[in-house]
């Protein structure tokens, strides 16, 4: 692979790209619903049958996204005005045979939410056997796409953003839609080379340097961070350098984590992908939390998936291409696992870390967010400490509130024994963003119930509930106080006034 050939490529490949069609739409709407599905299953004889019509677009989707050997001719006519022989320089392309064309690399059109880009990395497997190795350049996965949905995008003017183990350069790609500057790192010098070409592929400018975690930064601090580090829970050995750190169990995670703040500017915001262990008898949270300094942080952590042992080394084995079933597997399966045990992990938890640097004392709130949703995480994370604000520096009793206009009501009841219906569970759940619900009582339903945003202070609609229950407000506020906080922070409930709607 010759990066500088590589890039040389990038505009002619990019105009034939343009010119045939291949772009994530474009494949879309020549495929067909079924077929494209058919496609993300990595089942390829319905999109080869498919693309036998679709001339040169047919070529290349052949050639990149299923890895055939495709007849010379035709890749020649759907690459132009690409130089075959060029190509093959370059590393991109090899002629096993003189009549046949292979791609060496993957080349990938998708749609970040910003319209088509194209993402080079390594062949993984899905539709031609290749060998995993050791420097393997992940293309885009579900983890990576995960933290494209889950990334703020929200900003108020030009930012600078560390797109930290940058890999084939998805985050760094995504991120030129929202920022002025963006810097990419990794330890892998060939996903170095591929992030270079992916930007210049896509004609856009990205700074890329080769080094270990913040060692290429050193000194610099940005707006923002994203990070997709190789986070997963393992024994120390490196076998995969996207996934393995090098570091003893959730090492890596802490790692990033605990240096990232010191690389944001004040008031700047990071999102990191992450793990942790939970151990017998410890808390995950006061785990995670104790990676961050005592002072100048906020921190959201949101854990959105747990792993028992056994699931998440048999998880990691596939990933790396290896069949559990055989003799290879089986000797690593088993010191990790022996690993995990001596440890005293009773599972791996996987989510997101959100951090703010302040001026301030560090808070953290760390949560399960382990139901499905269906709109971004993205900016709900600005939100949620811009609500941790709001409260820090409001007296919560005496301030109007308004509930969400997506916040539901439901109360679930069985059948009586007298007759009648008996209410077991009463829950307000938010019907958009993280879809967040809460458990709550008849005294809560009565308190937002009363909230308007022209209406009465809390600690007024408090005093009427008390007054209507015959008790003291006395017993009935700081149940009230910790409710209406907690429906603030997951958006459930509005501050009157309040400039954004979450």
């Amino acid at each position: 692979m010759d990066e500088s050939a590589l890039l040389r490529l990038a505009p002619p490949l990019r105009e034939a790209f343009e010119r045939v069609g291949f772009t994530a739409d474009g494949i879309l709407a020549a495929l067909g619903t079924e077929v494209h599905d058919a496609l993300g299953r990595g089942e390829p004889t319905p999109v080869r049958r498919r693309c036998r019509t679709l001339g040169d677009l047919g070529a290349l989707v052949r050639l990149f996204l299923l890895a055939d050997d495709v007849d010379a001719d035709a890749a020649r006519t759907a690459l132009a005005p690409v130089d075959p022989d060029d190509a093959e320089r370059a590393g991109l392309i090899a002629r096993p045979e003189s009549s046949v064309v292979r791609t060496l690399l993957d080349v990938r059109p998708l749609d970040l939410g910003e319209g088509n880009r194209w993402v080079v990395s390594d062949i993984d497997g899905s539709t031609r056997e290749v060998a995993i190795g050791a420097d393997h350049v992940l293309g885009v996965g579900h983890a990576s796409l995960s933290l494209v949905r889950a990334t703020p995008t929200r900003t108020d003017g030009p930012v600078t953003l560390l797109d930290l183990g940058t890999g084939c350069g998805v985050q760094a790609v995504h991120a030129c839609t929202y920022a002025a500057r963006v810097t990419a790192t990794d330890l892998s010098a060939r996903a170095v080379v591929l992030a270079r070409v992916t930007a210049a592929l896509n004609d856009l400018e990205v700074e890329v340097m080769a080094g270990p975690w913040f060692d290429p930064v050193a000194g610099r601090r940005f707006d923002r961070i994203v990070a997709n580090p190789p986070f997963v829970v393992g024994t120390g050995d490196v076998t995969h350098s996207y996934r393995d750190s090098g570091l003893d169990l959730d090492g890596a995670s802490r790692v990033v984590v605990s240096t990232a703040p010191d690389h944001l500017e004040l008031g700047g915001t990071a999102t990191l992908l992450a793990a942790w262990i939970h151990v017998d008898g410890e808390d995950w949270r006061s785990r995670v939390a104790s990676w961050l300094p005592d002072h100048g942080v906020d921190a959201w952590i949101v854990q959105r998936d747990v792993a028992d042992p056994a699931l998440h080394v048999g998880t990691w084995l596939r990933d790396g291409g290896l069949d559990p079933r055989t003799p290879a597997a089986d000797a690593l399966a088993e010191r990790w696992l022996a690993r995990l045990e001596d440890a005293d992990v009773t599972g791996v938890g996987f989510g997101f870390v959100y951090l703010r640097r302040t001026d301030r004392p560090t808070a953290v709130l760390a949560e399960d967010l382990r139901h499905g949703l269906e709109d971004p995480l993205g900016d709900e994370a600005l939100d949620v400490f811009d609500r941790l604000d709001w409260l820090r520096t409001h007296d919560v009793a005496e301030e109007r509130y308004a509930v969400h206009p997506a916040t539901a009501y439901e109360d679930v009841a069985l059948p009586d024994p007298e007759g009648g219906w008996s209410t077991v569970v009463r829950r307000v759940h938010r019907g958009d963003g993280p879809a967040w619900q809460h458990e709550i009582d008849a005294d809560g339903a009565a308190v937002l119930a009363g909230l308007r945003a022209d209406g009465l202070p809390l600690a007024d609609v408090v005093e009427l509930l008390a007054a209507a229950r015959g008790v003291d407000s006395e017993e009935l506020m700081p149940g009230a106080v910790a409710l209406v906080s907690a429906l603030v922070v997951h958006g459930l409930v509005r501050p009157a006034g309040s400039p954004r709607p979450h």
